[in-house]
């Protein structure tokens, strides 16, 4: 029988997870599936999923639909509700079930980065930032819990959503916020720096001082080098670009829609072909 899935949102020109999807596919032999990419606009995500005949397995699900997405499942992952949007709805005989595969596909490339060493073992890891304080950011403060951090400051161009000041609490961690106009100067020494912004809307570089092996991470993946890494080189930090996530979340979609175990070397494969090198 022909399975179908797909990623919606708007805009979805640029969406690489037909790239990931159809590798994984071709790798695991399953020439029955098929991957779609379809534009969405806001509000339209429930009438759109409710048209999907009965042989759509999934979605992976982009900006900005994935609150639409999380109101849509009559099943819900704790990682999805406590980020407060979903990026993925695979179908069950209930219904649609959502989940957030963000916090898994960050955690995972913060990992392979070298986070963790950066962070610093034992009880008191140096504390991290994160630029942003959207749903994205959200996803980065589960992922640096999952590594131990206690202590995030959120830089933020205004002021930091209260959504995401209360998600800081409720996993224990100590937060602090700091907007762009305050400078380097107040920003710390912060051992991993998540950038969850757009290119083009990322605090200046110069002068903010992190101490040495510190890992820093822009979930942004294309245009590369962004300016804010391009600035970061000159100061002498190497930035990670974000298509680590993308491949890990597409990964852990690719289980929940097909109950396989996904490709790793294949959609990388496939990922490093069409975004080309880092550097």
């Amino acid at each position: 029988m022909t399975r179908h899935a797909g990623v919606v949102g708007s805009p979805i020109a640029h969406s690489l997870s037909p790239v990931l999807h159809r590798a994984a596919y071709e790798a695991l032999g399953l020439t029955g599936w098929s991957f779609h990419r379809d534009l969405v606009e806001a509000g339209d995500l429930a009438a759109y999923v409710m048209g999907l005949p009965e042989d759509w397995a999934g979605l992976a699900v982009t900006m900005p639909l994935k609150e639409e997405a999380l109101a849509l499942g009559d099943v819900v992952g704790e990682e999805a509700a406590l980020v407060g949007g979903a990026n993925t709805l695979t179908r069950h005989e209930g219904g649609w079930r959502a989940d957030n595969t963000d916090v898994h596909g960050l955690e995972t490339a913060l990992r392979a980065a070298g986070a963790e060493e950066a962070l610093g073992a034992g009880a008191d890891p140096r504390p991290a930032t994160v630029v942003g304080s959207g749903a994205t950011a959200r996803s980065a403060l589960l992922a640096l819990r999952g590594l131990g951090v206690r202590e995030v400051g959120l830089l933020v161009r205004d002021r930091a959503r209260p959504e995401t000041l209360e998600l800081a609490q409720r996993l224990g961690m100590v937060a602090t916020t700091s907007q762009y106009a305050d400078g380097p100067a107040s920003w710390g020494g912060p051992g991993v720096v998540v950038s969850t912004v757009p290119g083009g809307a990322t605090p200046p570089v110069d002068g903010w001082s992190l101490p040495e092996g510190a890992v820093v991470f822009d979930v942004v993946y294309a245009g590369w080098p962004t300016p804010w890494a391009a600035d970061w080189r000159v100061s002498g930090v190497h930035v990670t670009r974000g298509d680590g996530m993308l491949l890990h979340q597409a990964v852990r979609q690719v289980r929940l829609m097909t109950g396989r175990e996904a490709p790793v070397e294949a959609m990388s494969a496939a990922l490093a072909a069409a975004v080309g090198p880092a550097e």
